[in-house]
């Protein structure tokens, strides 16, 4: 059944006015990281499109957060899924557990979007999952399958993302190999405008699917207690919500990683661009559908540095690539040590 139709069923059954107090803050405080991870993220959806001057920042913002929230027309939520399910177990999550894993990584997102490095805010809430698990119930709380998935994409999504986003530049240019860099100028101006929606809408497909993951594992363990029958699925209002929450976070927008991502790795023309956003679109596209939590930072950095690689290698600047690179490795476990601190720290209070 395709999502629309099951969001639409189930739309005000859940007995909202059954949770506490601290429930309902645990939630804010998901919609905040909601927010952070757009806020954080925009420059990863607008930033090709504003440094080759196509849109203006707060044209593109505009256009990004619109496909971002619209996003849940489209999409099953498998990653949701995954994100409740398969990173720990959710039979030992409580209010406690979900504090410190967004308390992390609420904490990780503004940390390195002060440092102006394009890091993953999905693994910073794996990394805090795992973190908040370790500390609660140790090790058999984790569910490796699913984190062996989730690692293995750190490596796989960027390489897929250069792949296809080379590829595409490598047809691209033999299409257009007697035309006028005027003409491909033009033209290609207009089409980011096509490859900036659909990256978009992987974006918001695939991030905020997250954090309705971990609002859906909190309703579940908030109805052991509250004495109501647990969701089967993400209520309607949730997914409505986390996309709303993205969707304003991308309309403030990260610029200090705009910079970073549009010029910092590699000076891009609007047919690279293009092609780098496409690439990395129909990379969100197949892991989407595929119910892996994927990195969209990678994921485009990886189509960007594809992309460039095609004109000389000498024209990425690799040496911010590393910084980089090193920044992705370093957030789950940076962000479980964060949240197993976090946890402790609760459990004093």
């Amino acid at each position: 059944m395709h999502f629309f139709q099951t969001a639409a069923g189930n739309f005000g059954t859940f007995p909202w006015g059954q949770l506490s107090s601290v429930v309902w803050l645990l939630i804010a405080l998901a919609l905040l990281f909601d927010f952070l991870n757009g806020f954080h993220d925009a420059a990863n959806s607008v930033a090709t499109v504003v440094s080759t001057r196509v849109l203006s920042p707060q044209t593109a913002v505009l256009w990004a957060a619109f496909f971002n929230f619209v996003a849940f027309l489209l999409f099953h939520l498998k990653v949701a899924a995954t994100m409740g399910k398969d990173i720990i177990d959710p039979s030992i999550v409580d209010n406690r557990v979900i504090a410190a894993t967004l308390m992390a990584a609420c904490f990780w997102d503004v940390l390195t979007w002060y440092w102006g490095l394009p890091t993953s805010s999905s693994h910073a809430l794996i990394g805090g999952l795992v973190g908040a698990g370790l500390a609660h119930a140790g090790a058999s709380a984790l569910k490796w399958e699913g984190i062996g998935k989730t690692v293995a994409f750190i490596v796989l999504a960027p390489l897929i993302g250069m792949l296809i986003g080379l590829s595409i530049a490598v047809l691209v240019a033999w299409l257009f190999r007697w035309a006028s860099p005027r003409r491909v100028d033009k033209l290609f101006r207009r089409g980011q405008l096509l490859s900036a929606s659909l990256y978009s809408l992987g974006h918001g497909g695939n991030d905020a699917q997250k954090t309705m993951g971990i609002i859906f594992v909190l309703l579940i363990a908030a109805s052991k207690s509250g004495g109501f029958e647990a969701p089967s699925e993400v209520p309607t209002e949730v997914v409505l919500a986390c996309h709303v929450a993205m969707g304003i976070g991308t309309l403030f927008g990260g610029w200090r990683i705009v910079k970073t991502m549009g010029q910092g790795i590699i000076r891009l023309r609007p047919v690279d661009g293009f092609c780098a956003e496409s690439g990395a679109a129909v990379t969100l596209g197949l892991t989407v559908f595929g119910g892996v939590p994927v990195s969209t930072t990678h994921t485009i950095t990886g189509a960007i540095l594809g992309v460039g690689s095609l004109k000389r290698l000498s024209a990425v600047r690799w040496g911010v690539a590393g910084r980089v690179v090193w920044a992705w490795i370093l957030t789950i476990p940076g962000t479980a040590l964060v949240s197993m601190a976090c946890w402790w720290l609760l459990s004093w209070l």
